[in-house]
This record gives C-alpha cells, structure tokens and sequence, in this order.
C-alpha cells in the first residue's frame, strides 16, 4: 500500500488546537528528547500555542487533514547572534515514520532559514541515533556533546550540538 501523500506547510495560529495536540504528544511520548516537559506546555491555554506559531516558523506534515509531524526554528535573539538560526522540536508521529517525513520537515526549515541565517544549530539527544544520522544527512556537523543536559525521571540525558552552515563569510 502506498504512504499517503504528505503536504508540509508553515503552521499558522489557527493550527493552534493541532499544534497544542502533538506537540504535547511528542513531549508524553519521548521526553528525553525535549528541552520542556509534558507537564510545563499541558498547562498552556491554546492561545499560548497559537503565539508560539506567530513567533516561530514552525512546518506542519500534513497527511489529509492529519497533522502527523513538526519541525520549527527561530533566529536567534541579539544583535550578535542573529546570524544564527536554531532548529527544535522535530517530532513526527509513530504511524507516519520512516516515510521521509521527517527529512521533508527539516528541508523546509532550512529552506526558511536560508537568507535569514548563516547557520543553523540543533541539539540532539546522544542516544537518538536515527535523528543524528538523519542531520549528518542533512549537512549538520557535531560540534561538542553537553553532558547531563536533561533529567528525566531521575536519569541524566547528553545532548549533541549539531550546526549546519548556510552561507560562509
């Protein structure tokens, strides 16, 4: 059977409600991968969501009307770091992987990046070896390893740093 098609577009503040579903999703389902928590974003109103999506460029997979992936960045704040962009939150639905999906979403962010930046950064869990294969793909290069950078139910989590140059100097 042939995977559904798969549309990626930049999700808007009227995406809030699926925004607000699957991000929460990602954080229930892989909580050594994120940054925030479950508990921390379950507790924002839907508008807290929707001026998340004003803020940041985030891309929605959609396949029908099914939200099945996201991945965002922002540019970094302050003049002398605006050169920077930071890809987060990638995070596709377990019914929807290993279809390209993922890859599609980082496509997409990079391609916004692109004009905005002159490098995009990342931060992978260590033990997250498909998603640190599928940015060394992408051109990402690893530039150090932050020791216990999450606690998750009592158990340390490393982060890899990862960067991406989009135009050199």
């Amino acid at each position: 059977m042939p995977a559904p098609a798969t549309e990626i577009r930049r999700l808007t503040p009227d995406d809030a409600a699926l925004y607000r579903d699957i991000r929460l999703e990602s954080l229930a389902l892989a909580p050594e991968a994120y940054g925030s928590s479950h508990v921390d974003e379950s507790r924002h109103p839907p508008d807290w969501f929707a001026e998340r999506l004003r803020e940041a460029w985030v891309a929605g997979a959609f396949q029908g009307d099914a939200l099945v992936g996201i991945a965002a960045h922002v540019v970094r704040d302050g003049a002398k770091h605006r050169h920077k962009g930071f890809l987060w939150g990638v995070y596709v639905r377990p019914a929807a992987r290993r279809g390209g999906v993922a890859r599609r979403l980082c496509q997409a962010v990079l391609a916004d990046a692109q004009g905005q930046v002159e490098q995009v950064q990342l931060s992978v869990a260590a033990t997250n070896h498909s998603a640190r294969r599928l940015y060394a793909s992408l051109g990402f290069v690893a530039w150090g390893v932050e020791r216990n950078a999450r606690r998750v139910d009592g158990r340390y989590h490393d982060d890899v740093h990862m960067a991406k140059v989009i135009v050199s100097r």
